[in-house]
């Protein structure tokens, strides 16, 4: 079985990451439509593999769990990417794509992941989050830990600038999806491609 341990850069405990606690740290979205998902990464242009997560064209090249709420829905037999608006493959289009990513400082990352399982995508809203909060960190230091010194974090918001605090109450975002209010974690190491994405379907 594939298992790694990494040192937890922010308490100094050790990280456990196998597909027994990946899985235990994807099941922090369950409970709201957030799409987990881990690709490969086959060139230097990384663009055609997060649209071929987006689309379902490929599986976690650890065999690993992910979560999609989708399956089983109507809506993927019309548009396998459902809901996500793929990225375009020519040069002009995809340079506007890109345009709605900002990239994220890696000691950002756990709150923008613990952010993204919350009910509302905010966190100053989310009841009983004091008592939830360390186990909630601790699942996203597993997933962050799939993500290896040199790896480039992306997310769709320019919330905080260069230092952002996502346990902060977020106001704008640019949508990646076919609703209005979404936010996620695009994650690039040399190996794998990563997407955690919350979206608000009210």
């Amino acid at each position: 079985m594939h298992s790694e341990s990494h040192r937890d850069p922010t308490c100094g405990l050790p990280v456990s990451l196998n597909a027994g606690t990946w899985s235990e740290a994807v099941e922090m979205y369950r409970h709201r439509y957030s799409f987990v998902a881990v690709g490969p990464r086959t060139g230097e242009d990384w663009l055609p593999d997060v649209a071929a997560i987006m689309r379902r064209e490929v599986a976690d090249p650890r065999g690993w769990r992910g979560d999609d709420p989708e399956v089983g829905e109507p809506e993927l037999l019309e548009d396998p990417a459902f809901p996500f608006r793929v990225p375009p493959m020519d040069e002009e289009g995809a340079a506007q794509w890109r345009k709605g990513l900002y990239e994220v400082p890696r000691r950002s990352v756990v709150r923008l992941l613990v952010m993204l399982a919350t009910n509302e995508m905010n966190v100053t809203r989310q009841r009983g989050f004091a008592e939830r909060r360390a186990g909630m960190e601790r699942h996203a230091e597993v997933i962050l830990s799939r993500f290896p010194g040199g790896s480039a974090f992306f997310t769709n918001t320019s919330h905080g600038g260069e230092d952002p605090d996502f346990y902060e109450r977020v106001s704008g975002c640019w949508p990646m999806s076919q609703y209005a209010w979404d936010f996620g974690l695009l994650a690039v190491s040399d190996d794998e491609i990563g997407l955690i994405w919350s979206f608000d379907a009210s």
